[in-house]
């Protein structure tokens, strides 16, 4: 079992230095959930409310696996798509230009060639809400490579803003429909979701961690998206937008390696899960798997003592989560780091450190 008081001494001290205002902290072992600890406020301004260990929280660009490349994962198990075919055979009715010959494998790979980011959003607001995916789509195809796709790796979110479609595309539905429908109902999740704006009307306010006091609307943002460009696109893209509590998250998770140490193949083949989880080797130096990234060999956020079969990922947030898949050991690290402003980096040297403390307590050092 988890030894608690030197991993909340450590919690505390975060909190204490202004790495967050506040946090929750999640770490299962076998099956376990050996720590389930908050700290801290959900929010400081414009009052404060403490934490809960169901607060709801903007997962950010944890969106990436949790969300679309779990969508991804399924339809590859369906048949409807395959890792290695053209977003030509996909997205049959739009013309792609230089984009139709990128894979699904490719852009989950974030080696597609295309950049990490663009400020579409504030173009995008000029637009009918209705009518921006497909704004968005025509200005993604006319975007430029910036390097031959399969020859450098630049982690981005327009290649994951074109998994969202091929998504919609391959299963005939929003990615929301789908993954309410076929993942996360099913799973048993209570509170994660895809953001709308009719979503947090269920929830009380308070339930959700605070973001940024946002320079761009004028306001702190509690229960909606921070991310610009999803807000512009209604709440979500394949890149950020996703909401969810640390147990929700855990749950996905137990799926998934239930499905990886293959324990059970209602949701998904075995085989599938390995795939999604194995680096991939198409760019030497790269760590990323499909939709999951994997320990860096220096600095790695996951700290010193995560063994090379791990996969995680970070939001920008503040949240993270890394699974040791030899262990059996996860740990979900959800914070409202960016609350009350996104010029607050202390928990990039935080987190490993946390990291560290964990796999110290454990005896995996």
């Amino acid at each position: 079992m988890l030894r608690k008081d030197p991993v909340n001494d450590l919690l505390r001290v975060g909190l204490e230095e202004g790495v967050y205002p506040g946090a929750v902290l999640l770490v299962a072992l076998d099956r376990d959930v050996v720590f389930l600890e908050k700290v801290g406020n959900a929010s400081l301004n414009p009052c404060s409310v403490p934490m809960r260990r169901k607060t709801i929280f903007d997962l950010a660009s944890l969106t990436k696996p949790l969300a679309t490349s779990l969508a991804c994962m399924k339809l590859v198990d369906e048949g409807r798509i395959s890792l290695d075919q053209s977003l030509t055979e996909i997205i049959k009715a739009s013309s792609l230009g230089d984009k139709g010959s990128l894979t699904p494998r490719l852009l989950l790979n974030h080696c597609g060639g295309l950049d990490d980011w663009r400020p579409y959003y504030l173009d995008l607001v000029k637009y009918g809400p209705e009518e921006r995916k497909r704004i968005l789509r025509a200005w993604l195809v006319d975007e430029p490579l910036v390097y031959q796709p399969g020859e450098a790796c630049i982690y981005s979110d327009l290649g994951f803003m074109f998994l969202e479609w091929l998504v919609e595309e391959a299963s005939g539905v929003s990615m929301d429909q789908f993954l309410k429908d076929r993942l996360y109902q099913p799973f048993g999740l209570e509170r994660t979701f895809l953001y709308s704006e009719s979503i947090p009307g269920s929830f009380q306010g308070e339930v959700f961690a605070a973001t940024e006091d946002c320079p761009w609307r004028k306001r702190v943002l509690q229960g909606e998206v921070h991310d610009e460009n999803a807000y512009a696109l209604g709440g979500y893209s394949g890149h950020a937008g996703l909401f969810g509590t640390a147990e929700d998250v855990y749950r996905i998770v137990r799926v998934l390696l239930e499905h990886y140490r293959g324990d059970r193949e209602d949701f998904f083949r075995q085989e599938t899960v390995r795939e999604f989880f194995t680096r991939q080797a198409i760019v030497g130096e790269s760590t990323w798997a499909l939709g999951w990234d994997t320990p860096s060999e220096r600095e790695s956020s996951s700290g010193e003592y995560f063994s090379d079969t791990s996969v995680g990922h970070l939001g920008f947030t503040g949240t993270s989560i890394w699974i040791d898949l030899e262990r059996d050991l996860t740990v979900i690290f959800l914070t409202n780091r960016i609350h009350p402003t996104r010029n607050n980096d202390r928990i990039r040297n935080f987190r490993p450190k946390l990291h560290n403390k964990i796999m110290e307590v454990l005896g995996f050092t």
